[in-house]
């Protein structure tokens, strides 16, 4: 159990009361507002710089693969009927985010929750797997509370300790896997901080400040994707892990390893060797941390991840057959 004083640490982490005080305001407006007002969202794209408008058609298309329009089956929930479950609330109102802003007789099939397959039509998922035919799951930005945390660490590289420090639940095969090779080596500091199962790993749980002492930081993939990652990499550390496997609103599937993170073997045999060379040659850490930061900065600004939301939102109704886009162009140019 965590120490009370770290459990009510809120350092570095998202603010629950802001987020719920935002979705309690927007029940208090009528959904036909936000209807109004959809054509001049989808229209702000125009006003911006041709690399940015270059840079958002290129992520509608990456979050949003369908590239012929597929009828949903009646099974599809329309808008007008999409209401909060009893659990899985933060999806629930990080999706009405941006569909209150369309017609409330358009449909949808909703997956909630770690989407690790294809579904066999079009969906609204948080993850999907990276490779292979996956146009039919469809991103938006989901459990963004949680996932979607980026820090400000104003410790360098270089003063932190040259060692590895992870902290995580371990019962699937791949982090049990790594734990066994690696729970002693004298490079790293794991634990684990669920119990029931190799209990012998567990120890005191580490807050993100904590965290921020070491050069590196473990981001194994869990159900899904690695949790940790966006505020690991907003950090002045390293994220060390494999080439991921499923992808987010974060578009996983396009960071470079070894420009991005720090890329270990899928059968992490070459961990030690990675975190020695990049402890010797500490001017192309700081290189990785700087593109690190680069890559975040794009999922800073509110107004155009709004508009990128709306506008995978559209091509989803349009591919599914329900609209006419404000841009054909825009869905359809190769």
């Amino acid at each position: 159990m965590k120490p009370l004083s770290k459990r009510i640490d809120v350092r570095h982490k998202n603010n629950k009361f802001l987020y719920y005080a935002k979705v309690l305001a927007w029940q208090l407006v009528p959904s036909s507002f936000y209807r109004s007002k959809l054509a001049k969202k989808l229209g702000g794209l125009n006003t911006l710089p041709e690399n940015a408008q270059s840079t958002i058609r290129f992520r509608i298309n990456y979050y949003n693969k369908l590239s012929t329009v597929n009828l949903l089956s009646p099974t599809a929930v329309a808008l007008r009927k999409f209401s909060l479950p009893k659990k899985q609330k933060a999806y629930y109102f990080d999706t009405q985010e941006y569909t209150r802003y369309f017609n409330a007789n358009y449909s949808a099939h909703f997956l909630f929750g770690d989407i690790t397959k294809v579904p066999a039509e079009p969906s609204l998922v948080k993850s999907r797997p990276i490779s292979g035919d996956n146009a039919n799951s469809v991103i938006l930005n989901l459990d963004k509370l949680r996932h979607f945390n980026f820090i400000q660490d104003d410790r360098s590289f270089e003063n932190k300790k040259n060692m590895l420090v992870g902290r995580g639940v371990v019962k699937r095969e791949h982090r049990i896997r790594f734990y066994d090779m690696y729970f002693n080596h004298p490079l790293c500091n794991l634990g684990q901080i669920n119990r029931g199962k190799n209990e012998h790993w567990i120890r005191e749980f580490l807050t993100i400040d904590e965290h921020l002492d070491y050069k590196f930081i473990l981001c194994l993939e869990g159900n899904d994707v690695a949790t940790n990652l966006k505020w690991v990499m907003s950090s002045n550390s390293l994220a060390v892990m494999p080439k991921p496997k499923f992808e987010t609103w974060f578009m996983e599937g396009t960071l470079v390893g070894n420009k991005h993170y720090v890329e270990i073997k899928d059968d992490y045999s070459d961990m030690e060797e990675r975190l020695t060379y990049y402890i010797d040659h500490p001017a192309e850490a700081l290189q990785i941390i700087q593109h690190a930061h680069d890559y975040i900065d794009q999922f800073k600004h509110s107004k155009q991840e709004d508009l990128i939301s709306l506008l995978v939102l559209e091509k989803y109704f349009y591919k599914t057959g329900q609209c006419s886009p404000t841009d054909r162009r825009l869905f359809d140019s190769k």
